[in-house]
């Protein structure tokens, strides 16, 4: 396994692509947790000019609400697809330049070629995940009056429901990529499906005249944000109507766990069965 990974981290090291949209993700990444609370509160300040008793303005850094803020809004389906696009890429590459069939030829098996790339998809999420920690803790403790240690980490839960979304969007990414092997067309109909068909697919099952159901919330990018579903911002939850999360679901990251079981079982077989 890790003789796979060290193949994978020669071809990325020196991909200039690869660095280009990362750091391109991370500057949004950063420039977002930086600038959320801004962004909210002048939301705030706009509907205050409107109303006769005015909403206080949110805070979103204080521990140990910050894990469940900032997971939240780097969670959003636009922020993630960054990191999908890198997967696409370094898929769709493979067949393009046709690196696939000489890994083969050199004796790695189908089977060991797919388990490399679902290597790369663990290790870019863990890396995700790590850099949103970091920037958690260090926001937190810029911005908190600390009761004690123990306060810090009280809901560090949602950083692991980050890790599980990240993971579960990056193999639906594998999923696009294995299954269109083009490049363009993999990032073109990902994005179009994550960006707009599945949210007008989302509306039209929530809409009135459609019978009653629950099929919109198992919707595969859906069921990904429902993880960390709500900020915890006291001011947004009295304005705009937000419900209160308490915790991350259990049940909401193990539909994850399935959808992600199932499009690789899917790919397994599909690669076994066609010529490369």
């Amino acid at each position: 396994m890790i003789k796979l990974l060290k193949i994978e981290l020669k071809k990325i090291l020196t991909y200039k692509t690869f660095w280009i949209i990362l750091g391109l993700y991370f500057l949004f990444l950063a420039l977002g947790m930086i600038l959320a609370e801004f962004m909210v509160n002048s939301m705030v300040t706009d509907i205050n000019k409107r109303m006769p008793i005015p909403f206080p303005k949110a805070v979103l850094y204080n521990f140990p609400d910050i894990w469940q803020n900032l997971t939240f809004f780097a969670s959003i389906r636009f922020v993630m697809i960054f990191p999908a696009i890198i997967v696409i890429i370094l898929i769709t590459n493979e067949f393009t330049n046709k690196t696939i069939r000489q890994n083969i030829i050199n004796g790695m098996s189908k089977n060991e070629f797919l388990v490399s790339k679902l290597q790369i998809i663990l290790l870019l999420s863990l890396l995700v995940t790590l850099i949103l920690g970091i920037t958690i803790i260090t926001l937190g403790l810029v911005h908190t009056d600390l009761e004690g240690f123990s306060m810090i980490f009280r809901r560090a839960q949602y950083l692991l429901g980050f890790f599980v979304m990240m993971v579960s969007f990056l193999v639906y990414a594998f999923f696009f990529a294995f299954l269109m092997r083009n490049t363009g067309l993999s990032i073109a109909l990902f994005i179009l499906y994550t960006v707009i068909i599945e949210p007008v697919v989302y509306f039209l099952l929530k809409a009135p005249f459609m019978f009653e159901n629950k099929i919109y919330t198992y919707l595969p990018v859906n069921a990904v944000i429902r993880v960390v579903e709500w900020p915890s911002i006291p001011s947004l939850i009295k304005i705009m109507g937000f419900q209160i999360q308490y915790n991350v679901s259990f049940v909401a990251c193990l539909i994850l766990l399935a959808y992600s079981a199932v499009m690789t079982g899917i790919v397994f077989l599909v690669i076994n069965k066609k010529d490369l």
